[in-house]
């Protein structure tokens, strides 16, 4: 459905010596939902994925139909779908285990009392050491994985204005 409405364009392809000409869709098109409609807090909702949700299901429980998942991506400027979406609690497990390995419990970074990263012999303006606090390769981890949780969704009622406004780009 996103790519329905993108405009086409013969392209030689060659193969086996020879150049065969199939239409494809123009994707190097540029598309956004405009920003005055994400500024503004009224005209959306904050919405929390559950484990194992994707941008269909989402679609499918807002909006009544699976196809309008780009609306959700694009509504949160997430275009990757693997990586801007929270991983579920066992691909999390297996992700950590696979990047770390038996240095899955080191320290990724410190931090001070105030929750900003420091360097873990830190000395404020005065050369006296601060207090500083490790956090875990698997903490790290499942902060970033949580961070990816909330995402805004359109109000189902802009649907139709959001579908148009595509429209009128592509």
């Amino acid at each position: 459905m996103y790519f329905d409405k993108f405009p086409t364009f013969l392209y030689g392809f060659k193969i086996n010596n020879k150049t065969e000409y199939k239409l494809v869709k123009d994707i190097s098109q540029n598309v956004r939902i405009r920003k005055e409609i994400l500024a503004n807090v009224t005209l959306y909702d904050e919405y929390d994925i559950r484990d194992g949700e994707t941008p269909e299901i989402i679609a499918e429980k807002i909006y009544k139909n699976p196809l309008y998942h780009w609306v959700v991506m694009l509504c949160n400027e997430r275009y990757n779908y693997v990586d801007d979406f929270p991983l579920t609690q066992v691909q999390l497990e297996k992700y950590i285990d696979n990047k770390y390995g038996a240095n899955r419990d080191a320290a990724h970074h410190y931090i001070d009392p105030n929750g900003n990263i420091v360097d873990q012999n830190a000395v404020d303006v005065y050369g006296i050491a601060v207090i500083t606090s490790p956090v875990s390769n698997t903490d790290y981890e499942y902060t970033l994985n949580e961070s990816k949780r909330r995402i805004k969704l359109i109000s189902p009622s802009l649907l139709n204005t959001i579908l148009k406004n595509f429209k009128d780009i592509i």
